[in-house]
This record gives C-alpha cells, structure tokens and sequence, in this order.
C-alpha cells in the first residue's frame, strides 16, 4: 500500500477535528486505488453541504495522502478552523479581488511541489434545486491544463442529507448513507499545448464537470440534467 504521506502537527490536527465529524454518516469509498500513491493530482469534485470537506479530507488520509484544499479565504479567519486549515497546506480563493491569481498561483505551486490539490470548481454549494453540479467557475480548467499532473474526477453524495446548507437543516439521525467515487484520470491530451483562450477554458471546464456529474448519477442511480444550473447572478470565473 505505501507509506502514508506526512503531514506534520497540523494535518494531525485537521485528522482529530474531522475523522469524527465523518461517523455521522456511513461510508462507501470507490475508487480509491486511483489517487496517486506519490507525486502530484489534482481533485476535481462536487460540492453539496459544508460536510464536504471533512468529508474528502478524510478520503484522502485514508488513502495515505495530504489534501490541500482550495477554500475562501474567509475561512482562513475562522478562529481555530482557520488556523487548521492554513496549517495543513489550504490553499485561500481571494475571489473579486486583484489577488485572485495569487489563489491559483499557490495552487500551481503545490501541484509543481508534488501535492494532491482538492479543488469545488462551482466555488461554492451547489445552488441547483435537485443538488446536480452547477455550471462551474474556468479556474479548474487552467491548473489542469498548466500542470501535467492526474486530474481525477470525482463525486460524492449524502453529505447534504446530514446537513443542508441552505435550509440549515441538521439530520444525523437515522444516521445517511454518503458514498464517495472517483473516476479515471482525464484525458486531456486533445487540449494540451493550445494556445488558453477563454473558450478552450470554458470547454475543458465543461469537460472535467461532465464527468463529475456523470459520477454523482452513478450514485445517485438518476439521469442528470443535460446542461448545468446557471444561478441568475452573473459571476467572474477567473477563479476557482
């Protein structure tokens, strides 16, 4: 299986906050053996509930590697969290700022450092009614085509049923079901080496959330929707 992936004091911290917050729910993990043991990969995934990222996180470990999430920068002032968060190698978003390249150049550099970047190209929980993926922000297509590293899809589904974010409903009982997929490594060979104009970004964006989205059907035992939710506000998509 190979040795696990050191983290330091802060990782084991984030493991002691948030292996238990994943007991409020049982488990099914598919597809594991696909994360790469060593080296570089990046984590394309959907976003459903605040329960998320405890959730992925601890997917990771388990899979003996240290996950460097992309998040808010808000959050990195949550007393506590936050400083969990930065200690363990989080990756701040500075969205609608001037500094919104400096989040995706932090992302290049873990990449170029050989870490697992786990990344919610939506930027936030899905707003779409039935909980599909919404039509997400051009940032993911960037890191995946300046990096030659793994880009791995990959859904997960029942974190919302714990805790809804958006009706602030909190049900741990009867304990959910959430289970966990991750797909092959992207080919995106076709698109490597073009010049990145906005519609290659929009099309690889496109691409990479297709196949989320066909992961969280496989779930969810459902046919998705043929386009993705656009929420009536118009948003920049430079960032993540």
């Amino acid at each position: 299986m190979g040795k696990r992936e050191k983290g330091g004091f802060w990782v084991g911290a984030a493991a002691a906050a948030f292996y238990p917050m994943t007991w409020l729910g049982k488990r099914t993990y598919v597809g594991g053996d696909k994360l790469p043991r060593t080296g570089a990969a990046l984590l394309v995934m959907n976003h459903v509930s605040h329960l998320d990222p405890p959730n992925d996180a601890v997917f990771v470990h388990r899979n003996k590697r240290v996950p460097r999430f992309m998040a808010k920068d808000s959050l990195f002032k949550v007393p506590i969290f936050g400083r969990i968060l930065k200690g363990s190698g989080g990756i701040p978003v500075y969205r609608g700022s001037s500094e919104a390249k400096d989040s995706l150049r932090a992302a290049h550099e873990a990449l170029q450092e050989g870490k697992v970047v786990v990344i919610y190209p939506e930027g936030t929980i899905s707003k779409d009614p039935t909980g599909w993926p919404m039509r997400a922000r051009t940032g993911v297509a960037r890191l995946a085509l300046e990096n030659d590293v793994p880009v791995l899809p990959a859904a997960r589904w029942g974190t919302n049923d714990i805790w809804d974010g958006y009706t602030k409903k909190f049900r741990p009982l009867p304990r959910k079901h959430v289970r966990t997929v991750v797909g092959d490594p992207v080919d995106l060979s076709a698109y490597r080496g073009k010049p990145i104009t906005n519609q290659l970004l929009r099309e690889v964006t496109d691409l990479l959330m297709t196949q989320v989205r066909d992961l969280l059907a496989e779930i969810r035992e459902e046919q998705p929707p043929a386009e993705f939710f656009r929420p009536g506000a118009k948003r920049d998509e430079t960032a993540s």
